[in-house]
């Protein structure tokens, strides 16, 4: 499988675009994360190695990255777009705590199962699928019984 550079400065290249050093410390500081940022976490973690990079800089980038299909925009409810990894992450859905906004990656082949028998009885073609589940989280509910 190619790397996530390599898929990167090729969709640049594609579209007639640049390849900087600002753009590569944006992607590498992304794919390190595993959590699920939004652009102003991703603009601290960016900030701390390199200050002279602005917002509308990573704004753009990660637009691009998306595009390049390395990421991808999620609203997980709290009004907020969020960024998440697709190089080498299996296809899988998300658990939302409402309380303290923890996010649980699960992946299920029952539900992928469930979901392409729902399609078939409707004569209907998935292009792309994602699911949100919110409730609260178990250490939330503990805190909640304490």
């Amino acid at each position: 499988m190619e790397s996530a550079k390599t898929i990167f400065s090729q969709y640049l290249r594609k579209k007639g675009m640049l390849y900087s050093k600002q753009r590569e410390q944006i992607l590498d500081i992304f794919l390190k994360t595993e959590k699920h940022p939004a652009i102003n976490n991703l603009y601290d973690l960016v900030r701390k190695k390199n200050p002279k990079i602005g917002l509308a800089t990573i704004y753009r980038t990660m637009e691009v990255i998306c595009d390049a299909g390395l990421a991808r925009k999620l609203d997980f409810g709290d009004g907020t777009k969020h960024y998440e990894n697709k190089y080498k992450h299996p296809h899988h859905h998300h658990l939302i705590c409402l309380k303290c906004g923890k996010i649980i990656e699960i992946t299920s082949g029952k539900l992928e199962e469930i979901q392409r028998q729902l399609a078939k009885k409707h004569g209907f073609t998935i292009s792309r699928d994602t699911m949100k589940i919110f409730g609260i989280c178990k250490t939330c509910r503990r805190k909640e019984k304490s």
